[in-house]
C-alpha cells in the first residue's frame, strides 16, 4: 500500500487535500499530518512514507528547508519519498519547480491538477529508482529550487559594497556596534533567529537568519556546506572524507570541524 505524508500549516487546507487525495487514490494511505517544517522532517523520518506533500510557506522551517533537511537526514537503503510541493507561487517560480522537474500543486488545489500529480506519483512509484539513485536524483532537484529558483528576502546586515554584497557586518555588543569585516569571518552558524559570526579569535551575534544573509555574501567565496554553516572558503584548510564517504571541514584558524551534508558535497572534487 502506498504511503504519504501531508505537511500543512493551515488545518483546512491539509484536511481538504486529505480529502482530494482519498477520492482519487483510495489505496493511498496517509500516514502522518503535520503543521509545520520540524514536524514534517521528524515525522517522515519516523514513518518513511514513499510520498510527501510539502507546503512551500510554513512557519520557521519551509517546505523546501524540510526537503533539504530530510535529504541531508535520510538513511541510507531506504528509498527517497517522491516529493510533490503545495504552492501559492506566481507563474516565474513555477518556472523553476518545472525546470527542476518536481511536481507542485497550486492553492487552492484543484481535482483536475491533482489527479495529472496522482497519475504522475503511481507512474514513479511503479518504476522505483534504487535507493541511492532517487536520493540523488532529489539532491539534484532541490539544489536547483535552493540555488536559483526561491530567493530569499534581503534584509540589510551591515555594509554594502557597489555591487551590493556585503564588506561589514554590523553587530551590537553592548552600547557599541562593532564593524565586522566580512573578509575576517571564518564561518557563520545558524542560532535560531540568530547567525553566530566566527572570526579568527571573536564570536559575535547578529539577528538575522542565516537564509536572509546568504543572498548579501560573495558566492565565490562564501559556500553554504550545511543547513546550518557557511563557511569562508579562503578559511578551510582541508576536507576529510570517513569511510562511509561524509566529509568534514578543518579549518586554518578555528578548532571546530565543519560537516558537510549530503545537499553541499559536490562543492568538493579533487582536481
Amino acid at each position: 500500500m502506498p504511503t504519504a505524508l501531508i505537511a500543512e500549516d493551515e488545518e483546512l487546507l491539509a484536511a481538504h487535500l486529505r480529502q482530494e487525495l482519498r477520492a482519487l487514490w483510495p489505496e493511498l494511505d496517509v500516514v502522518a499530518m503535520a503543521a509545520h517544517g520540524e514536524e514534517a522532517v521528524t515525522l517522515a523520518l519516523r514513518h518513511r512514507p514513499q510520498v510527501c506533500f510539502l507546503d512551500i510557506r510554513m512557519p520557521g522551517m519551509t517546505g523546501l528547508e524540510a526537503a533539504a533537511q530530510l535529504a541531508d537526514e535520510w538513511p541510507d537503503g531506504t528509498p527517497f519519498p517522491l516529493l510533490v510541493f503545495v504552492t501559492a507561487y506566481d507563474q516565474f517560480a513555477l518556472q523553476a519547480f518545472e525546470r527542476a522537474a518536481v511536481d507542485y500543486v497550486l492553492k487552492p488545489v484543484q481535482r483536475e491538477r491533482l489527479a495529472q500529480t496522482v497519475s504522475r506519483l503511481q507512474a514513479a512509484l511503479a518504476q522505483r529508482q534504487t535507493p541511492p539513485a532517487a536520493l540523488e536524483s532529489a539532491i539534484e532537484q532541490l539544489r536547483g529550487l535552493l540555488g536559483g529558483g526561491m530567493p530569499a528576502p534581503a534584509t540589510p546586515a551591515g555594509s554594502a559594497s557597489a555591487s551590493g554584497l556585503l564588506r561589514h557586518l554590523q553587530v551590537g555588543v553592548g552600547d557599541a556596534i562593532v564593524m565586522v569585516p566580512v573578509d575576517e569571518v571564518v564561518y557563520l552558524e545558524a542560532a535560531d533567529k540568530y547567525v553566530r559570526v566566527l572570526t579568527a579569535d571573536q564570536e559575535y551575534l547578529v539577528r538575522i537568519s542565516l537564509r536572509e544573509l546568504l543572498p548579501q555574501l560573495d558566492a565565490q567565496r562564501f559556500w553554504q556546506v550545511h543547513r546550518g554553516h557557511i563557511v569562508h572558503v579562503d578559511a578551510i584548510d582541508r576536507v576529510l572524507r570517513d569511510d562511509t564517504g561524509k566529509l568534514t571541514l578543518r579549518l586554518r584558524q578555528r578548532p571546530e570541524k565543519l560537516a558537510v551534508s549530503r545537499m553541499y558535497a559536490h562543492l568538493f572534487k579533487a582536481m
